[in-house]
């Protein structure tokens, strides 16, 4: 589906904004809303990467594609050691007393490198926009726990609602990055397979069958499909 450009700028910075005022205004009472959104954008995700990326990427004959890929696994569990999982719906918001620091920046990285490639992929962008809803969702039951002013909780999620649109910005006023595009979005594709594959994973509580969830995962397959 082909986006105009400034839609696809703004997408993801959207998706987070969305989430935020969720979590603000509407003060959802259960996670069973955020659990089913998680379940939607993992698969979507998921399917974004194998319908549309994966193909992409391995269409051009370049060696180190594979090595890529793990490298974005890797890194995405190095970025987790320090968010203890937010990006796919873990998170102890009583246990938190001070700003997390760590696990804010690591979050903003995660944001920023997924937003490298969004401007020749209108699909994934779509995905990223789901993706950013719980995650905001998530931020501000955090930052609401700590015990620090408004204006640098709002600073704080600004700043990471912002985190997209500028890896996507960095991407395209950077002619080097632009000539490793393939290898960049193939180091994304990795990030996004650790991170899908484990909502995915983590969906199903004592993995039991849950008609609600598996039916978000199959239209969210579905609809990736589509496009």
């Amino acid at each position: 589906m082909t986006l105009p450009k400034i839609l696809m700028q703004t997408l993801p910075l959207l998706g987070a904004f969305l989430g935020i005022f969720v979590a603000t205004i509407l003060k959802p009472k259960t996670s069973a809303g955020l659990k089913l959104i998680l379940a939607f954008s993992g698969a979507f995700l998921l399917s974004i990467s194998v319908f549309e990326l994966l193909p992409e990427i391995f269409s051009n004959d370049k060696k180190f594609i594979p090595i890529l890929i793990m490298g974005g696994i890797v890194l995405q569990i190095v970025l987790e050691f320090f968010s203890k999982g937010a990006e796919h719906g873990h998170f102890h918001a009583n246990d938190v007393k001070k700003f997390p620091v760590w696990l804010w920046a690591s979050l903003c990285i995660h944001a920023f490198i997924e937003g490298l490639p969004l401007s020749q992929e209108s699909d994934l962008t779509w995905g990223i926009f789901i993706h950013k809803i719980p995650i905001g969702m998530i931020l501000v039951f955090l930052v609401d726990q700590t015990q620090v002013s408004k204006s640098k909780k709002w600073g704080a999620l600004v700043l990471f609602a912002i985190m997209t649109p500028l890896g996507n910005a960095f991407m395209n006023l950077n002619p080097v990055l632009e000539s490793y595009r393939t290898e960049i979005t193939a180091l994304v594709v990795g990030v996004l397979l650790h991170i899908s594959t484990t909502i995915l994973y983590e969906s199903t509580e004592n993995h039991s069958f849950n008609l609600r969830k598996f039916s978000a995962i199959m239209i969210a397959v579905i609809i990736a499909y589509i496009i």
